[in-house]
């Protein structure tokens, strides 16, 4: 696993969201040394210390575990809604009949 991308995303979140290292490792319930080591990429949190920065930081973890998940549903359905913005309301409505003729479809 990619510590070193994680922990730099960890990092500028916290940084953008307005929080101290002191403070996250606060509300996280971590020392702080351990939040800076996890941010540093020298450790890897445990699953219940990324599940509270993920809610402190209130930040997906496919977010964060970008370098690790690759393709995955989440990466499928903002590809859809991307796609879904840029075209016009006429074209929106095909989309989704022939998204509803295939669900509908019986092989």
């Amino acid at each position: 696993m990619e510590k070193n991308g994680l922990g730099k995303r960890i990092n500028a979140v916290r940084k953008d969201r307005g929080f101290t290292a002191d403070r996250l490792s606060e509300l996280c319930h971590i020392n702080a040394t351990y939040l800076r080591q996890i941010e540093g990429g020298a450790k890897m949190p445990s699953l219940p210390v990324f599940i509270d920065i993920c809610r402190t930081l209130k930040i997906s973890p496919d977010y964060l575990l970008q370098d690790e998940l690759g393709g995955n549903e989440i990466t499928a359905i903002r590809e859809i809604e991307t796609l879904w913005k840029e075209v016009s309301p006429g074209k929106q409505a095909l989309a989704l009949a022939m998204i509803k003729a295939v669900l509908e479809y019986d092989e």
